[in-house]
């Protein structure tokens, strides 16, 4: 691997985010099996995004004054624009689904 190599801006925010998630998403599901409550399930995820949010910016300042951040180039941005819209657009249909099993 490089050693000068230069991560994209927001790199590390969403890599600790992801591994955040994956491990409190399983913590969560454990704890609401052991207590059961399912209304923990969701308090998995929630925790992950904010542990893997502040360690992933934690993370991402000291590689800034490090000068090992660089900002996302059009592309980058192009690709992550188009990303979240797709992630927004499984999210609704996940809750329309949601709604028309558990309320119907």
């Amino acid at each position: 691997m490089e050693k000068n190599e230069k991560y994209p801006e927001g790199h590390f925010v969403g890599m600790w985010m992801g591994i955040g998630i994956a491990i409190f998403t399983g913590i969560g599901v454990s704890l609401s099996v052991a207590l059961k409550m399912p209304g923990l399930i969701g308090i998995g995820p929630a925790i992950g995004v904010a542990f893997g949010a502040a360690l992933g910016q934690s993370i991402e300042s000291k590689y800034k004054k490090a000068g090992k951040i660089r900002p996302l180039t059009e592309e980058e941005k192009k690709k992550r624009k188009i990303l979240i819209t797709a992630g927004m657009l499984i999210f609704i249909l996940g809750l329309i689904l949601f709604l028309i099993r558990f309320l119907s």
